[in-house]
C-alpha cells in the first residue's frame, strides 16, 4: 500500500464509507494518515466529588444510594439518582432517554461513571455518563482514544479503524526532514510521529509526536512563503500609480478624521504603490481599527490611475457588506468609478455579466470572494489586490489571485492579533504597517467574565438593551466539533431564549449549514433590525458589521482561544452608543477564570495575544485551539510559538 493509494485500497472501506471521507476531503491513504484527531477521550483515574480541582469532564467511582426514578422534564424522559465515593459525598446523576437503567442500577451496586459536571461541592451533578465497572474502567486508565472531526454517517471508530488497516499493511512513508534535522530540533522520524498521533502509547509519545509534525506544518509553510518574498523581491512595480488629489480630497470629507495610525498606513501603501519594487504589504490592525477604509482609499487611488483593484473577502456576507459600503461611499460623494460584486453564489448569467464588465474594463473595482480567481475572470490591467481576514486564506490562494494580472500590488488586511515577533515570522513575504489606534469616537467596550448564576441577569440585560432600540449577539455553546452538532445547538437556544424574552423581541439564528443565500437574508434583516438577537456560532467572527448591536453575550466562553473571543467581541462597539461583552464562564476552573480576566480588563488585541502566549505553554494542546489561524492541520501559532520560532531558524539556515 503506497501513500497516494486510493482510500479504497485499504480493508474494511467500501464505495460507501470512502464516499463519506470523500467529504472531509480523504481520498488516498496519504489523506487518511494526515487526517489527525481533533482531540483525545483521555481515560484519567477517577476523581472525588469534592474535588479542589474543579474539573467539566470527569469519571467518578462511587456506590449508587437511591433506586434510580423516572421524570418527564421539557418532554424529555430522564432518569435520575445519586452516587456516594469513597469520601461519603454524594452525587446527583442525570440520564436521558434510558429508562432501563431503572432494572440495573441497584443500591449498593459499585460503578464508575463518566461524563460533564456541573455545579459546585455538595451541588454537583453529572449528565448523562458513560457507566463502567470497576474493572472495566481500570483497563483503560492512560489510554488516549482518538476523536476526528466526522460527518453525519461516519464514526471516529470507523477512521481509527482505517488508520489501524494501514499500518497492518506495512506502509513506508517517506521522512520529509533531514537527520541532521530531526537530531538538531529533537524531532522523531515522520512515520513513528504520525503513528504516535493517532494511536498515543502514553502522554509524553503524543506530546513528542505532535511536536514533530506540528514543527513540519511549520517548516514547509515558512519555506514557501520565503520563496514567495525571493521571488518578489526581484520583481520591479510595472504600474504608472501617482498620488491622486482626489483621494486625499476624500479622506478629508470623511463625517470623521482618520487616527494618524491610519494616515501612516495609506502614506505606507501610496509609497510602495509608485516605488520601484511590487508592493507586498501586511496592515495589521486591531478589531474596528479602521482597516477598511484604509483599503478603500488605496482602491480609488489605483481607479483614478485608469487601472482596475480587487478586494477578496473570506465570506459572502463581508464581500457583500465591503461592496455596499463602497457603493454608498461612491453615490454620497459622487466618486468618478464604478465597483461591482462576484461571489460563487450568483446565478451563471450574473456571472457572465460581471465576467463581461471586468473583462472590458466598464468597472474598476472588483470586490467579491474566492470567485474573483477563477479561470473564467480575465481582468483588464489588474494593479492592486486586496485580500481582508489574510489568515483566512493560504498562501497558494494568495498566490492564484496575484497571477490573475501582470504582477499586481498585494495589499494585505487582518484583524487578527498576532505578536509582532511571530508576524514577521508567518508573514515574512510581506512588509507590516500597523494601525494600533481606535478611532476617537469609539466608547471602549465594557467588559464582565460572569459564571451561570448570572445569566438571569444577563437575560434581562439583553431584554432592556433591545428596549432602548439597540441589538445583541448571542454566541452558542459550542459543544461539538461539528458542523451538524452546532446547528443543533443554536436552534435549541433560540428556542430556549425565545420562552425567556418577551415576545415582542425577534430572535433568529446563525450557523455554519445555512446556505450562503440565507445568512445573507437573515444578516440583512438583522442589519436592518427586523431581528433584535441573533444567536449564532462563530460564523459571525469575521467583520460583521452592525453598529446598532450593543451586546454580545458568549456562552461556554471558556471554550474558546482569547484571540478568537477578541474577535467575536470586535463585533459589538461599532456605533457610537456604549457597547458590552458579557463571557459566560460554565466552568469552575482557576485556569478558566485566570484566562478570561485578561479579556476582562483589556481591548487591546496585541496585548491579548501576548498574554495568552504566557499563559498557554508549548505542550498546552489539550487547550483551547485559535479557531480559523492559518487552517493548519495541527499547528496553532499561539501554543506553539516557540515550535514556529524553531522551523524558522531551520528555514533560516536551509535558505
Amino acid at each position: 500500500m503506497d501513500w497516494n493509494d486510493s482510500v479504497m485500497t485499504v480493508k474494511g472501506v467500501g464505495p460507501k464509507t470512502a464516499a463519506l471521507m470523500g467529504k472531509l476531503g480523504i481520498t488516498t491513504v496519504g489523506e487518511l494518515l494526515e487526517y489527525y484527531p481533533v482531540s483525545y477521550d483521555s481515560y484519567e483515574a477517577p476523581v472525588t466529588v469534592r474535588q479542589e480541582n474543579f474539573l467539566d469532564f470527569a469519571a467518578v467511582q462511587g456506590t449508587i444510594i437511591t433506586s434510580p426514578s423516572i421524570r418527564q422534564m421539557n418532554r424529555k424522559q430522564i432518569v435520575v439518582s445519586q452516587i456516594r465515593d469513597r469520601n461519603g459525598d454524594t452525587l446527583r446523576v442525570i440520564w436521558f432517554h434510558m429508562p432501563f437503567l431503572r432494572g440495573t442500577m441497584k443500591p449498593g451496586m459499585q460503578f464508575v461513571l463518566r461524563g460533564r459536571l456541573h455545579g459546585y461541592g455538595s451541588a454537583r451533578t453529572m449528565e448523562h455518563p458513560q457507566i463502567f465497572t470497576l474493572g472495566a474502567y481500570d483497563a483503560l486508565i492512560g489510554s488516549h482514544q482518538p476523536i476526528y472531526a466526522l460527518t453525519a454517517g461516519l464514526t471516529s471508530k470507523t477512521i481509527g479503524k482505517a488508520v489501524s488497516q494501514v499500518w497492518e499493511s506495512g506502509i513506508e512513508i517517506e521522512e520529509s526532514l533531514s537527520q541532521d534535522q530531526r537530531e538538531r530540533w529533537k524531532l522523531m522520524n515522520k512515520k513513528q510521529a504520525i503513528q504516535q498521533i493517532h494511536f498515543p502509547q502514553e502522554n509524553a509519545m503524543l506530546q513528542e509526536a505532535r511536536k514533530r509534525l506540528v514543527f513540519e506544518e511549520f517548516y514547509q509553510f515558512i519555506l514557501g512563503v520565503r520563496q514567495m518574498r525571493q521571488q518578489l523581491q526581484m520583481q520591479k512595480n510595472i504600474y504608472a500609480i501617482i498620488e491622486q488629489p482626489q483621494v486625499w480630497e476624500l479622506m478629508e470629507k470623511l463625517p470623521y478624521r482618520l487616527t494618524n495610525a491610519q494616515r501612516n498606513a495609506f502614506s505606507d501603501i501610496c509609497s510602495d504603490m509608485i516605488g520601484e519594487h511590487r508592493m507586498n504589504r501586511l496592515v495589521q490592525g486591531d478589531v474596528g481599527s479602521g482597516k477598511t477604509i484604509v483599503a478603500f482609499l488605496a482602491l480609488y487611488q489605483v481607479a483614478l490611475c485608469r487601472y482596475q483593484a480587487a478586494m477578496m473577502a473570506p465570506t459572502e456576507v463581508l464581500a457583500t457588506q465591503h461592496y455596499e459600503a463602497l457603493n454608498k461611499m461612491i453615490e454620497q460623494y459622487e466618486l468618478p468609478i464604478q465597483a461591482v460584486l462576484l461571489t460563487g453564489s450568483m446565478t451563471a448569467a450574473q456571472k457572465r455579466a460581471v465576467y463581461k464588465q471586468i473583462e472590458s474594463h466598464e468597472v474598476d473595482i472588483i470586490i467579491g470572494t474566492h470567485a474573483l480567481f477563477q479561470e473564467k475572470v480575465n481582468y483588464d490591467e489588474l494593479a492592486l489586490v486586496v485580500t481582508d481576514e489574510q489568515h483566512r486564506f493560504g498562501v497558494e490562494q494568495r498566490k492564484m489571485l496575484s497571477e490573475k494580472g501582470l504582477a499586481p500590488h498585494i495589499l494585505v488586511m487582518s484583524a487578527t492579533p498576532i505578536p509582532r515577533t511571530l508576524a514577521i515570522i508567518i508573514y515574512g513575504d510581506l512588509d507590516i504597517s500597523v494601525i494600533d489606534e481606535l478611532p476617537s469616537n469609539r466608547l471602549p467596550i465594557k467588559n464582565c467574565a460572569v459564571d451561570i448564576s448570572y445569566r438571569p441577569k444577563a437575560y434581562e440585560f439583553l431584554k432592556k438593551q433591545v428596549e432602548l432600540g439597540h441589538q445583541a449577539y448571542v454566541i452558542c455553546p459550542m459543544i461539538e466539533e461539528t458542523e451538524q452538532m452546532d446547528a443543533e445547538n443554536v436552534i435549541e437556544y433560540t428556542k430556549k431564549l425565545r420562552k425567556e424574552l418577551p415576545a415582542n423581541i425577534v430572535i433568529s439564528y446563525l450557523h455554519g449549514k445555512m446556505k450562503n443565500s440565507e445568512k445573507e437574508r437573515i444578516m440583512k434583516a438583522f442589519g436592518e433590525n427586523q431581528i433584535q438577537i441573533l444567536v449564532s456560532t462563530t460564523v459571525i467572527e469575521v467583520g460583521i458589521d452592525v453598529p446598532n448591536a450593543t451586546v454580545i453575550l458568549i456562552e461556554n466562553a471558556q471554550q474558546f482561544g482569547l484571540a478568537q473571543l477578541h474577535q467575536l467581541r470586535g463585533r459589538v462597539g461599532r456605533g457610537n452608543a456604549q457597547s458590552y461583552c458579557i463571557l459566560m464562564n460554565t466552568s469552575g476552573s482557576k485556569e478558566s477564570r485566570k484566562r478570561l480576566d485578561i479579556l476582562n480588563h483589556s481591548n487591546d488585541g496585541f496585548f491579548i495575544a501576548s498574554e495568552d502566549l504566557k499563559l498557554r505553554g508549548p505542550g498546552d494542546f489539550f487547550g483551547v485551539r485559535q479557531s480559523g489561524m492559518l487552517q493548519f492541520k495541527l499547528a496553532d501559532i499561539y501554543q506553539d510559538a516557540e515550535i514556529l520560532k524553531q522551523a524558522s531558524e531551520a528555514v533560516e539556515e536551509v535558505i
